[in-house]
């Protein structure tokens, strides 16, 4: 039986629990009257979570702009900055707050509240600016799952600077193609990277890339990660400790209008030239922070662990923005699943007290093969919630990873997204009954449908194209570069 068959064919539902009804922030009747909400006005419902969510510095009063479509814009007159509602507005309340902790590869661990946070991001914006970088220059990040990562994502959020993750496994060449789409002016990386026991450099990847080309780049900032020596070249290499020396923890944030780029992400290229999806800032962040509030049901007590790395969608979503948006804890992890053995992901939720875990279902299959006696040997109880992104899951694995992972008792939030959409856009409330291996129904305000080829919408139950038939505030603005090919 194929995998849509045995999805297909699949009865088994499974309730909520009585613990996690009496737990979760959003109860069924606040979702009955979120649907009808967004069934009533859409723009208006949008436009009401933004003003409730968001900390705007201008406020908006345009909802949605459709004036050039298919270019849609959200809150254009309002203005914001994505790191100052990540950061700055908890600090009132959350300063002593863990917003990171970090797990390298053999173990090291590294723990920043909200304060540090904001120091070490204050302290990078400003060594961005001492380095030429403002408001609408591009950045190229090349690093591996470390909080730096983080941390330089936020600092560019903060300038107003529009940046571009490069995934650390991605050749010099993919790198290259990149920079130069972007036409970057600064490059972030590492001398390395740890991972599985191993050491991987990523600086010589970008001297491969810049000796190709790459004639926009004026510096490369360089985070010594490893032991290992790193070649760096004379008035254009910097040393990440070097440059930041003497810079203040205080950094007045550039306030941005909602429609300003906050960063490039550019598709794998296996269709061609690499595609720059751009995103917003107001509107990307609207949905990011929604959907962990609604997917994760995020709290004050929670650890979240998304293991995506920033490289990816996921990583920015659920990992650089939008936990720190709703003012949860974040974990991040270096190292792989199988290092030193299996057990990895199971010891590190076990020791960090990791209630909800977000990961793919490819992960979740590798484990399965090692069976269930190892994951019982880690306490698991304190998972309330689990997650996959990023693929179908197929119900078996589902089956374990509701059974053995959660005990039975953990919902498991199956997510439908892309790229291109921003934030989740089909998946379940922790409240919602399962049905192993679907993703369940739309989120309020996004009004999908299935469609034939000739654009008929379909009955319930028959195969077609999936398409969304408005716009939502996420959603990718245009290809870099490229309004044509969007």
């Amino acid at each position: 039986m194929s995998k849509i068959e045995s999805i297909l064919t699949e009865t088994r539902v499974f309730e909520p629990s009585a613990e996690t009804l009496a737990s979760v922030a959003i109860t069924q009747d606040k979702l009955d009257a979120m649907y009808a909400a967004a069934e009533k006005d859409n723009v208006g419902f949008w436009s009401d979570l933004a003003r409730e969510k968001l900390s705007w510095s201008k406020p908006f009063t345009v909802g949605l702009d459709d004036s050039n479509a298919p270019h849609f814009q959200w809150f254009t007159d309002g203005e914001l900055n994505v790191s100052y509602n990540c950061i700055d507005r908890h600090l009132e309340t959350k300063s002593d707050k863990l917003a990171i902790i970090f797990e390298g590869d053999q173990g090291d661990i590294e723990r920043y509240t909200y304060k540090e946070l904001h120091d070490h991001v204050c302290r990078f914006a400003n060594t961005l600016t001492a380095q030429g970088i403002k408001k609408s220059d591009r950045v190229i990040i090349y690093m591996p799952m470390i909080p730096q990562a983080v941390i330089a994502m936020q600092a560019c959020a903060r300038i107003g600077a529009i940046h571009s993750i490069v995934f650390g496994g991605f050749s010099a060449e993919a790198l290259k193609d990149r920079i130069e789409d972007a036409g970057a002016k600064l490059v972030i990386t590492t001398n390395g990277s740890r991972r599985g026991g191993k050491t991987i450099p990523l600086k010589g990847a970008v001297d491969e890339a810049l000796s190709k080309g790459c004639d926009s780049v004026r510096k490369v900032i360089v985070y010594r990660r490893t032991d290992d020596e790193v070649m760096m070249k004379a008035e254009r290499d910097i040393d990440w400790f070097e440059a930041e020396a003497g810079m203040s923890n205080y950094h007045t944030p550039v306030m941005v209008a909602s429609e300003h780029p906050l960063f490039l992400l550019y598709t794998s290229g296996s269709t061609g030239q690499p595609k720059g999806v751009q995103h917003s800032s107001g509107g990307y962040l609207l949905n990011a922070h929604l959907t962990n509030e609604w997917m994760f049901d995020l709290k004050d007590s929670d650890v979240f662990w998304c293991t995506a790395d920033v490289g990816w969608i996921t990583g920015h979503t659920y990992v650089a923005y939008g936990p720190l948006s709703v003012g949860a804890t974040m974990l991040m992890f270096e190292g792989v699943p199988t290092y030193p053995d299996a057990g990895r992901f199971w010891q590190v939720c076990q020791d960090h007290g990791v209630t909800v875990f977000y990961t793919a279902p490819t992960a979740i299959r590798a484990l399965m093969k090692f069976g269930g006696d190892l994951p019982n040997q880690y306490d698991l109880s304190k998972l309330r919630i689990l997650g996959t992104v990023g693929e179908p899951i197929n119900p078996e694995a589902w089956m374990w990873y509701y059974e053995v992972i959660g005990g039975s008792r953990c919902p498991v939030i199956d997510t439908w997204w892309q790229t291109e959409t921003g934030a989740h856009m089909i998946a379940p409330f922790p409240i919602t009954p399962l049905k192993p291996g679907s993703c369940t129904k739309p989120l309020p305000g996004i009004d999908a449908a299935i469609l034939d080829e000739e654009g008929n919408e379909l009955d319930s139950g028959d195969g077609g194209l999936l398409v969304i038939k408005k716009p939502w505030p996420s959603m990718i603005r245009t290809v870099w570069n490229d309004d044509q090919r969007y």
